[in-house]
């Protein structure tokens, strides 16, 4: 029996490779604001981005522990070994939760076999480690050999990604409203990191254009035998820019593959519509 892979949904796989793999998703909840005690998932993120363009705020939370409660029971009694990648702990409190009650029920059954990892990473980046340790368990390898790759992975996937309109990293408190403004006037583009599982601000340019540009020669700088990789590209219901991007990738470092995907509901309600990410490793030597 292979090692089944655990991963949230912010991971923003295709839904194909998600299903291919018989990858186990836990629910990250996204909700319209002021509606907290009717939280559900939201499972058509083009809906989400459609809503905000019109003014509507979403607001996200955690996996519910009940879930890992069912699941971890599940996994106990079926004994199956598993491993859990989690969004990053810096933003999202899931991995937590999921520590505490895999204590609790490995207290109570000794047949739990489950590895827990915090990818500190997001959106795709998050995705292509979940993605490699699903091919590995899909090939026979073994769990500690498939825990070893995701280390390397989640301390050498680069993100770099820009945001089309500031007002959504205000809203979720990234930034404050008034550079949300002058950058709206001045067409202030942000290119933004993640860094040990937090977001933060790389550099700033002014116009798409300049800022894609940008993100090639980042791409340049910090990676390492591109033409070797998968790299990844999601975006926020920009399928045209993704394509573009996608290309001029391909152009620079023709890369073994690129794997396209939109934004899922619970990162894309905080970066907005317009966001385009690309993810790769910095370092190949796992």
């Amino acid at each position: 029996m292979t090692v089944k892979i655990i991963a949230d949904s912010g991971c923003d796989l295709p839904k194909s490779i998600i299903t291919e793999y018989n990858i186990t998703e836990a629910p990250l909840l996204v909700y319209p604001e002021g509606q907290e005690d009717k939280a559900k998932k939201v499972n058509d993120p083009k809906l989400i981005y459609d809503k905000m363009r019109e003014g509507r705020i979403y607001k996200t939370a955690q996996v519910p522990p009940n879930f890992f409660e069912r699941l971890y029971q599940k996994l106990a009694k079926d004994k199956r070994q598993a491993i859990y990648i989690s969004f990053s702990s810096k933003l999202s409190g899931t991995y937590q939760s999921s520590v505490v009650i895999k204590n609790k029920i490995g207290e109570e059954n000794k047949d739990l076999d489950i590895t827990i990892i915090d990818s500190k990473c997001a959106s795709l980046g998050y995705g292509l480690i979940v993605y490699k340790a699903a091919q590995m368990a899909a090939e026979g390898k073994s769990k500690e050999e498939i825990v070893d790759v995701i280390k390397h992975y989640k301390d050498h996937i680069e993100h770099i990604f820009t945001v089309d309109d500031l007002k959504y990293l205000r809203r979720g408190g990234r930034i404050s409203r008034t550079a949300a403004f002058v950058g709206g006037l001045l067409n202030i583009k942000p290119i933004l990191d993640v860094e040990d599982g937090k977001l933060v601000p790389l550099e700033e340019k002014r116009g798409r254009i300049r800022v894609i540009n940008r993100m090639l020669e980042l791409m340049e700088e910090r990676g390492e035998n591109l033409s070797e990789q998968l790299i990844g590209i999601s975006h926020g219901d920009d399928l045209e820019g993704a394509e573009k991007l996608k290309h001029m990738i391909e152009k620079k470092f023709n890369p073994q593959e690129i794997m396209i995907n939109i934004i899922g509901s619970a990162i894309g309600a905080h970066s907005g519509p317009g966001t385009l990410s690309v993810f790769f490793l910095n370092n190949t030597n796992y």
